[in-house]
């Protein structure tokens, strides 16, 4: 029989969503299941945008050129500059989703066995990218005693090697919830200028700061626009992770001119959701006010749950909808596991994404799990009822 490829091989399992099976088995035997695996919100795409879709009148659904529509672009060089991010619209590349950007990056910029620099715990699929591309990720530990702060400039100088070409982070971070401030993003401008690195910026949740702190971009830092790439999607701005629109945006003409050729390689990114994202741009200022005061109360209610229950740490996150916390069990993955499979409280359970699975080094996170404050304060109270039954009744 023929074998897979030995890439497919080391491809890893999703940590979000490798005990769906398990969940769905759940459901079936009735119990209900609250959903903090995962960055999907429950909060409604906003229905102006929506209808920016179902008013286009298209006789012929065609390609979009590869950088994407150029009136979105413009839109989007509208948008960044509301956020002190000065681009033009050939600056940018639409892509399908903020993962097919941050794929573009990384085959740009990285030939088979170079290395990347990411400070650990990480959006797991970083792991999955660099696999496919045949790159080594070299994880910088941060932890949760300090709140997942950026690791010294002496790990990052330790782990610097002729292979290096690029460092990679999210900010506000997936899935600690860590907002890296300025002090934190000149210490990585200082390191990628001395050692001629490209940093690639994942800003997924620029939107999503708290208390009174700041989202400040890559493409801010002085002198780095020839070695700052920022990766973006309107997944989570606009709760839209179905419309799979990103964007890849960098001043530096030979990385562009690279990515391009990627871009053309599957033809375009998709012609409906450009639609919905150029509409986004034009929303109400108070959209984001909404938005923002909710996911305070979520988050602020769900960390405080978590840190009145026994042997529970958790840190305060500074941005995204993410909370990492350590559980007072040995193997969380097991205890996720035995959560959907045997337990139940008043008919419902919690599904939490273990955290081994976004971190580099083995045997990290093996007590930790990352949870997603992405449902109404009812579901999210409910959810920790049963995840504090679970801890008094888990024997593992």
């Amino acid at each position: 029989m023929p074998k897979i490829s030995h890439r497919g091989g080391e491809m890893p399992p999703s940590p979000i969503r490798k005990l769906v099976p398990f969940a769905d088995a759940a459901k079936k035997r009735g119990t209900k299941v609250y959903h903090l695996n995962i960055g999907q919100p429950d909060i409604e795409t906003p229905q102006v945008i929506l209808d920016a879709v179902r008013n286009t009148h298209m006789k012929v659904l065609e390609y979009s050129p590869s950088p994407g529509y150029e009136s979105y672009r413009k839109k989007l060089v509208e948008y960044y500059k509301r956020n002190d991010i000065n681009v033009t619209s050939g600056q940018i590349i639409v892509t399908t989703g903020g993962s097919e950007a941050i794929l573009f990056a990384i085959m740009s910029c990285l030939d088979l066995g170079d290395e990347m620099i990411i400070p650990e715990p990480f959006y797991a699929n970083y792991n999955g990218f660099s696999t496919s591309s045949g790159v080594k990720v070299i994880p910088i530990p941060s932890g949760i005693e300090d709140g997942f702060a950026l690791p010294s400039i002496e790990s990052f100088e330790k782990a610097v090697t002729s292979r290096t070409k690029a460092i990679m982070i999210c900010n506000p971070n997936n899935p600690t919830g860590y907002l890296y401030s300025a002090e934190e993003l000149n210490v990585l401008r200082e390191i990628c200028l001395k050692h001629d690195l490209f940093l690639f910026s994942d800003e997924a949740y620029r939107e999503f700061c708290y208390d009174g702190m700041k989202h400040i971009s890559a493409l801010s830092l002085e002198g780095m626009d020839q070695h700052a790439i920022l990766l973006d999607t309107i997944s989570k701005r606009y709760s839209a992770c179905g419309g799979r629109i990103g964007a890849f945006v960098t001043r530096n003409q030979s990385v562009l001119d690279t990515a391009m050729k990627f871009a053309q390689a599957r033809l375009s990114p998709p012609s409906f959701a450009q639609i919905l994202g150029e509409a986004a741009v034009d929303l109400s200022a108070d959209y984001f006010d909404e938005v923002h005061a909710e996911y305070t109360s979520r988050r602020d209610l769900l960390v405080s749950r978590l840190k009145a229950m026994p042997g529970v740490t958790c840190p305060l996150p500074g941005g995204a909808f993410y909370a990492m916390a350590k559980l007072p069990v040995a193997d969380t993955e097991k205890f996720c596991q035995w959560l959907l499979e045997e337990f139940s409280y008043n008919g419902a359970t919690v599904m939490m994404a273990p955290a081994a699975g976004f971190y580099a080094t083995a045997g990290r996170g093996k007590d930790e799990v990352r949870l997603a404050y992405v449902l109404n304060l009812a579901d999210i109270n409910a959810a920790m009822d049963c995840l504090e039954a679970a801890l008094k009744a888990y024997k593992g």
